[in-house]
């Protein structure tokens, strides 16, 4: 198991209630894989988080599946704030990265599972056309989990003392 490093500045680190509160609230994140060449990989996508584990789905080949079939091991971020404020020289944000591995789902129940996350976050209260689409998708789609290892969140100072204020 790998031992991850301490936020440095711990002040500004987020709870995990926190981070898990962001993932269930934004849409979109960014994958980062190990790539070809040794480059980094790292892919904007929807995903949905539920049940401490993150959702995703993809085309059946490409970079991304290539890379994570070469080696799941990820990490992932989500930025749920970033407002520039030109006049203090500095920016007010607030970011969840997740560390953990890829897999490939495999097993039809929980493929089944992964969709209809995915179909209900994105396309609430509609069922009948979550069902059309599982059924024009099925065998097209692969469907990805992220297990998480680790999670950090952290706000930018001037969040963190007005919230203590």
């Amino acid at each position: 198991m790998t031992e991850f490093r301490p936020m440095r500045r711990i002040r500004q680190q987020l709870s995990t209630a926190k981070c898990e509160e962001i993932l269930c609230r934004c849409t979109a994140g960014v994958l980062a894989l190990m790539g070809d060449g040794g480059y980094p990989y790292a892919v904007p996508l929807s995903y949905v988080y539920s049940d401490g584990k993150i959702f995703f789905h993809s085309a059946m080949q490409g970079h991304k599946v290539d890379a994570i079939k070469n080696n799941g091991r990820c990490s992932f971020c989500v930025v749920d704030k970033d407002e520039v404020k030109p006049a203090e020289f500095t920016t007010y944000f607030r970011s969840v990265i997740v560390f953990g591995n890829v897999h490939i789902i495999t097993d039809a129940d929980e493929q089944l599972q992964a969709l209809r996350l995915l179909g209900r976050r994105y396309s609430p209260g509609n069922e009948q056309g979550l069902q059309h689409e599982i059924e024009k998708s099925a065998g097209h789609v692969l469907l990805l989990r992220l297990d998480i290892d680790h999670i950090t969140g952290k706000e930018a100072i001037e969040l963190v003392k007005a919230r203590t204020c």
